[in-house]
Order: structure tokens, then sequence, then C-alpha cells
């Protein structure tokens, strides 16, 4: 699990307690999900490339970092993975947008690809996968594939709370893919959930029924 990233702090930390709990309500869970998304994010950018340039304050020149390359392009797992990238916009506005849809079966757990959108700046700027749940790790395995197949050079996963197993089968198929989480939570349920996990990051983020 060297891929693996647990983000150690404690306003995150706080975040998710409450985003775990199953009294959170609906508008306070997508806030948090996408509060909890800006912090993954800025970690998950920790490593980007960087230059120095000279800049001019009102009182001095002076030699400063900034990035030496455009902003990786942000993808979001429909649909949990839009209220998750929606704290990634905020910390990277300039970012392009793309957009995987899978749906997983629930009795193989297996998913299929319902709709791939992806801007050509994917092929040099790489891209940050955001999916709160890894859980089984085939979701994620077949979207990182995806991206992949777009033409990224490089990718970076980001997710809430992940499981052992799905952070073992990603590795296995994408062992140059890193993982950011907030958590490495216990297991896997007898249905592929993760315990303790958060419940359905969809359904809690949008109000809907599973």
């Amino acid at each position: 699990m060297t891929t693996l990233h647990v983000v150690d702090h404690v306003l995150l930390a706080h975040r998710l307690a409450e985003l775990r709990d199953v009294a959170t309500p609906s508008a306070r869970f997508r806030k948090l999900l996408a509060e909890i998304g800006a912090i993954l994010t800025l970690e998950a950018t920790r490593s980007l490339p960087a230059r120095t340039t000279r800049i001019t304050t009102p009182l001095t020149a002076m030699e400063h970092r900034v990035l030496a390359a455009p902003e990786p392009v942000l993808v979001a797992v429909l649909r949990a993975g839009l209220g998750l990238m929606e704290g990634g916009m905020q910390v990277l506005p300039e970012a392009p947008v793309g957009h995987v849809g899978l749906v997983r079966d629930e009795h193989t757990l297996k998913p299929s690809q319902y709709m791939l959108r992806m801007p050509p700046e994917v092929r040099t700027r790489g891209a940050i996968l955001f999916d709160p749940m890894l859980a089984t790790g085939g979701s994620a395995a077949a979207a990182v594939q995806r991206v992949k197949e777009a033409g990224a050079p490089h990718i970076r996963f980001v997710c809430v709370v992940a499981a052992p197993e799905g952070v073992a089968r990603l590795a296995k198929a994408h062992p140059d893919v890193p993982v950011y989480t907030a958590a490495l939570d216990e297991r896997l349920d007898h249905r592929g959930f993760i315990l303790p996990g958060l419940g359905d990051a969809g359904d809690r983020c949008f109000g809907t029924e599973g």
C-alpha cells in the first residue's frame, strides 16, 4: 500500500466525524464533503512542479515560487464525486473539469460505464480523480483506466474513506496512481460497503434513497 496517503489533520478529522454521523442532514453533508475535498486537494497537489518567477510587491522586487505548469484536470466519478470535486474546484478554480459515469451492479459489484466526458487538456495536464468511497476498488480501477485511455499521463485519486480491499485492488491494477484519503477504514461488509464508513455518499449528498 505504498501508494496510499492517509491525510492526518485535526480539521479534516473533525469534518469527517460529522460527515459520518447518520444525523447529518443532506445540505450539511454536501458542505462538509466540499470542505473535505478542498483539504484533500491541497494534499494531493503538494508535489506539483514549481518554478521561480520575479514579481514586484508595493515595496520591492523579489523572486517567488509559482506553479511550473497549468493546473491538472479535475475529474468527478458520478455522481457522489461531484460533491467532493466541488472542494477541488475551490482550490483550483482555473482547472478544466471532466466526468466519468459509472454504475455498480448491486449483485456482482462490477462497474459499467454510462458516460465519459473529458477535456483535451487531460492529455498534457494529467488529472485528479474524485470519488468519495474507495470500497471494493472495482469502480475506482475502472475510472482510472478510462482516464488513462483518455490520455492522462499521470493521475491522483482522492477519496474520503477507503477500505483495505479497495486500496489493495487499485494499487494492483494501477500501481502508479497515488491515493489520498481522510481515513483507512476497517473492512467491507457482505454487501461491499465500507465499515464503519459513512453510508451511500451519493444518496446522502443529494437527499435521495438507494
